[in-house]
């Protein structure tokens, strides 16, 4: 894998760290896959703090999938930059077809823990690239999910993957978070990634740049809501609103909803 592709284990690290406390979301396969890929991580990237948003965003990601699916029952989901991800176990597919998407090397280590079916499946793409949704049903409703990928797209890329979107499909649905400005020169510094060799990412500071693509900005969502934070041990629920919420992580990173 390259370095941007190796960012996986990070947040797949994440969600096996909170599943074994028993807290923010239940996650028996990113234990599993965990301990058996044993990949090498250290310092903030094995952070309990960064462990904590990563649970809750993907926490956040979960149910607005599923609201979207409840109220889009012949849609389709794209989960888009999936990496080692089981949201289609947390989730489940629920009669929708679910495409996982990734790398073609990322989708190789991924199919030795999940199996394909009837209505889920596993494609090796890079999305920047044309003609990779030929095999997904065109004109039908889509619920797409871009967690932890905005931010490795140029702004030329992720406008033209927009486009396509908008192009193939009837109708749009996307939730993505993005960096901010702020947040990608800060990220220069200390982020977690650069510990598997990512060092570039790109922001987006006006979601409404974005409907240049044809898509509509809908609304932004909390990426760590009060709710999950009150799923913590009380003594460490004060020191993570400092770290990861209110308006002091808004500056970071925020989390967008198109349609």
């Amino acid at each position: 894998m390259d370095a941007v592709n190796k960012t996986l284990y990070i947040p797949l690290y994440g969600k096996a760290y909170v599943s074994r406390m028993g807290i923010l979301l239940e996650d028996a396969m990113a234990e599993t896959i965990w301990d058996a890929e044993g990949f090498p991580l250290k310092g903030k990237a094995k952070s309990k703090w960064l462990a904590y948003y990563l649970g809750m965003r993907s926490t956040v990601f979960d149910r607005w999938a599923l609201g979207q699916m409840e109220q889009h029952p012949e849609a389709v989901v794209l989960h888009v930059g999936c990496g080692l991800d089981s949201r289609c176990i947390r989730v489940g597919c629920r009669g929708h077809l679910w495409y996982d998407v990734d790398f073609p090397d990322v989708i190789q280590v991924r199919k030795r823990y999940f199996a394909e079916t009837e209505h889920y499946h596993m494609m090796g793409f890079d999305i920047r690239q044309a003609g990779w949704l030929s095999g997904i049903p065109a004109g039908r409703t889509a619920i797409i999910l871009l967690e932890g990928v905005s931010m490795y797209l140029k702004p030329e890329e992720r406008m033209a993957v927009l486009q396509q979107w908008k192009q193939h499909f009837g109708e749009v649905r996307v939730l993505m978070d993005v960096y901010t400005a702020f947040g990608a020169r800060a990220s220069r510094c200390k982020n977690p990634i650069h510990q598997v060799g990512a060092t570039e990412v790109f922001a987006l500071d006006d979601p409404k740049v974005l409907e240049a693509a044809g898509l509509c900005f809908v609304q932004e969502h909390a990426l760590t809501p009060e709710w999950l934070i009150a799923q913590l041990p009380n003594r460490e629920q004060g020191i993570f609103r400092c770290l990861f919420g209110g308006k002091p992580a808004q500056k970071i990173c925020r989390l967008y909803e198109y349609r």
